[in-house]
């Protein structure tokens, strides 16, 4: 049963979710804590499922498909063929597991699933799970547009912006030698770019381009999945859970030499200038996060780190970052904290504790 209540968006819509469910083993638990929140049709067989979604119309298409990994593992088959069908292409897909089983998880990241539950687990945080991804399935295609009206009411103060392009402008003039080793040196230690560029959430949920200095190899994007499930220093090992919201690797492989160093001592950062000049980032702030985390701080209770700035640094880097202590939950408050009570003495004294802080010696 659900062991808390879970904020239901649509509770009092007038369409109730739909989902198509397959499997016998957890069928119970959701026909118990899930009928009530949403419209569920069961089959008992991955085999019937498909006829199901075989004879529904473009009206009748459900918004989730929820399914048991079955034996056979035909369920990933069955992603597969939804994949290819147009109709169902757009089709939420969540796996739930009877057992733990690594390759089945990593399976379904590389398959790019919405999300996979293996039991025991809280039905309370599949149903608020389920809501967020039916409610950001609706607002994705306006996401641009949606981005700009919130980035209009929670504009940095003026007073903020000022200091930023003071102290950005500043280093970029002060550090422009050391910018310059640093890429040459990059260039001759290995092979690709000298700069990393990749889409970030920031404040509001605005989507931007982060850039630092490339401290991995060149196919770091495609081994996160894999070491994210082993190395993962958020990792959760309570039962049932099966990832965290924020990924960390411990000893990262994927790490060169030099971009070791260029980690330890944050030199790797130093491109993030551009993006304080360009208004995404501040000085101080939450860092903005790659997207795939953003979508998982999605309750009431953890959004809120995104009504503050989007920073360089912060209170999460001059009090745990590189600690083994640090917990994902610890984080998530850190965040919250700072975009309820930022103020320009406590950007002071953050930057004041930043130094210190930038040389680490935990490989993380």
């Amino acid at each position: 049963m659900m062991q808390q209540t879970a904020t239901n968006w649509n509770e009092n819509s007038g369409t109730q979710i739909s989902i198509a469910y397959a499997g016998l083993e957890l069928k119970d638990l959701i026909a118990n804590d899930l009928s009530g929140s949403f419209r569920v049709t069961f089959n008992n067989t991955i085999a019937d499922l498909e006829q199901y979604l075989g004879d529904q119309s473009i009206l009748s298409i459900p918004d989730i498909i929820l399914v048991e990994v079955d034996k056979d593992e035909k369920c990933f088959e069955l992603v597969t063929n939804i994949r290819k069908n147009f109709l169902l292409n757009g089709v939420i897909i969540v796996m739930l597991a009877t057992r733990k089983d690594k390759a089945q998880v990593q399976k379904a990241m590389k398959m790019k699933l919405h999300d996979f539950y293996t039991y025991p687990f809280a039905t309370s945080d599949l149903l608020e799970r389920l809501n967020f991804l039916v409610r950001f399935k609706l607002i994705r295609p306006r996401l641009l547009e949606l981005s700009k009206e919130v980035d209009i009411t929670y504009k940095m103060p003026a007073g903020k912006r000022f200091l930023d392009l003071f102290i950005a402008c500043s280093m970029m003039i002060g550090l422009s030698p050391i910018m310059l080793i640093v890429a040459i040196a990059i260039k001759l230690d290995s092979k690709g770019p000298v700069f990393y560029k990749s889409k970030r959430v920031g404040t509001g949920y605005k989507v931007f381009d982060f850039y630092k200095f490339r401290s991995m190899r060149t196919d770091a994007d495609q081994l996160l999945a894999k070491l994210s499930e082993t190395n993962n220093q958020y990792a959760v090992e309570e039962e049932g859970v099966t990832k965290s919201a924020f990924v960390k690797i411990k000893n990262d492989p994927r790490i060169t030499k030099l971009g070791n160093f260029l980690r330890n001592s944050s030199l790797d950062e130093l491109p993030q200038l551009l993006n304080i000049i360009k208004g995404d980032m501040s000085v101080v702030g939450n860092r903005p996060l790659p997207v795939y985390e953003a979508e998982m701080l999605t309750s009431n209770e953890w959004s809120m780190r995104f009504l503050g700035p989007a920073g360089l640094t912060g209170l999460w880097q001059i009090s745990k970052r590189g600690k083994e202590d640090m917990s994902e939950r610890e984080r998530k408050k850190l965040d919250n904290f700072y975009a309820q009570k930022y103020s320009f003495w406590l950007d002071v004294k953050i930057i004041l504790g930043t130094v210190p802080a930038l040389f680490q010696k935990e490989k993380v």
